[in-house]
């Protein structure tokens, strides 16, 4: 029991208000769920929310060397560094977020955050391990500055849930809250693509840095928010969304003429890159097909999917302390596998079934190794030869299932 790791109660609570706030959506007649758009965000949630597991120890003892080795000063846990800490924590992320805008190094590993075009809960998942990385590296000026890594961290993870809450279109404006913090309505303008909302309202949980740095902007009920990308990214599959602008970076590096052209692409503004290589690349790497409907097998395959990601993500950050780590590292890729797997369905992708494969393959390969036994041996291999005799008939099967004709 002591050696639980309880975070993973933060997603049976992020579901649960996920849930509620599409009951409450449709109860009023609002569509503030998209199916392919809400399953993409969760996609990206699950993958951050599973590399964390290997990487958040890395952040604490990042924050601990720079502590114990370059610390101007020691400070003590009381109230009032508490309150300084967390003034501190609000004020750098900030800075962070605002930079992550302008800068495209920090863009590539935030624009994730922005690419839905829906605006609710699962919105909030959309946050990637580079993104994670990103901003710890704006942190470490916290223990730099004094402060202990167990304040640090314990902090960061209270810190961290309020903007989940922020993320909806459920809550309209919340009165004197609006002058000092970051409610819903500010946040919608963040997210919103509209001209006179871009790149503001950047602040975490106060929004008093908004309105010292001139980044302010209240929402305005004769302009509805339309969120999303300025040009939307048209594509749920979970590689493209994770790694688009990396390519366009590399891209508009490689054709930069000098170095100082180069120093821009890297450290320059988004709006510098040349929006043309997206679609050249799109024609690369994407190669849309034709747009069917989404057949309702389809639906109910997506979401059985998801459910089991998200299953086997909570039991794996529940038991990270039992489980062996060879053991996760098979969790971990066959999650990541039904991820790209996912998106791969959503983008109506024929090639799905060779993930389909690698996953069956992987479950195999997983009980030969931990069920050494040779009924076990026999029966893994038996399936495996079915399966793969048998690959051609299945894979037509499930193209059936799941793709309607294009008409």
């Amino acid at each position: 029991m002591h050696h639980f790791n309880w975070i993973a109660l933060s997603i049976v609570g992020f579901l649960f208000f996920i849930a509620l706030e599409y009951l409450l959506s449709r109860r009023t007649g609002k569509n503030y769920f998209q199916f392919a758009e809400s399953i993409a965000n969760l996609n990206v949630g699950i993958a951050e929310r599973l590399l964390d597991i290997f990487v958040t120890g890395l952040f604490y003892f990042f924050f601990d060397y720079i502590y114990r080795n370059f610390a101007l000063w020691h400070i003590r846990p009381t109230w009032y560094t508490w309150f300084l800490l967390f003034l501190a924590t609000d004020f750098v992320w900030y800075w962070y977020h605002r930079l992550a805008h302008e800068v495209n190094i920090l863009w590539a590993a935030h624009v994730v955050h922005h690419q839905s075009e829906d605006f609710n809960y699962t919105v909030s998942a959309r946050i990637t391990v580079f993104q994670a990385a990103a901003r710890s590296l704006f942190w470490a000026i916290l223990p730099l500055a004094g402060f202990p890594p167990a304040m640090i961290t314990s902090l960061l993870l209270v810190h961290g849930l309020y903007p989940f809450f922020i993320h909806t279109r459920t809550i309209g404006k919340l009165g004197i809250l609006e002058y000092f913090m970051v409610t819903p309505s500010h946040h919608r303008v963040h997210h919103s693509s509209n001209e006179k909302y871009l790149d503001k309202n950047y602040g975490d949980v106060l929004i008093i840095w908004d309105k010292m740095f001139g980044t302010f902007t209240p929402e305005q009920n004769e302009e509805l928010c339309v969120y999303g990308l300025t040009k939307p990214l048209k594509s749920h599959s979970f590689l493209w969304q994770q790694f688009h602008f990396m390519l366009e970076l590399l891209t508009a590096f490689k054709r930069a003429g000098s170095w100082k052209a180069r120093w821009k692409v890297i450290f320059g503004k988004p709006d510098d890159i040349d929006p043309d290589i997206r679609e050249q690349l799109e024609a690369v790497w994407l190669r849309k097909t034709a747009a069917r409907k989404q057949t309702k097998f389809q639906r109910i395959y997506i979401v059985i999917q998801t459910v089991i990601s998200i299953s086997l993500l909570f039991t794996a950050t529940l038991l990270e302390a039992y489980i062996p780590a060879g053991l996760n590292v098979f969790i971990v890729l066959f999650i990541l596998l039904s991820l790209v797997n996912t998106g791969a369905i959503l983008e109506q992708k024929k090639w799905f079934f060779y993930l389909e494969y690698a996953r069956m393959m992987l479950i195999a390969v997983t009980f030969l190794v931990y069920f050494p036994h040779l009924y076990v041996f026999a029966s893994v291999l038996l399936f495996a030869g079915l399966v793969t005799f048998y690959f051609s008939r299945i894979e037509r099967s499930m193209h059936r299932l799941l793709f309607q004709r294009a008409q």
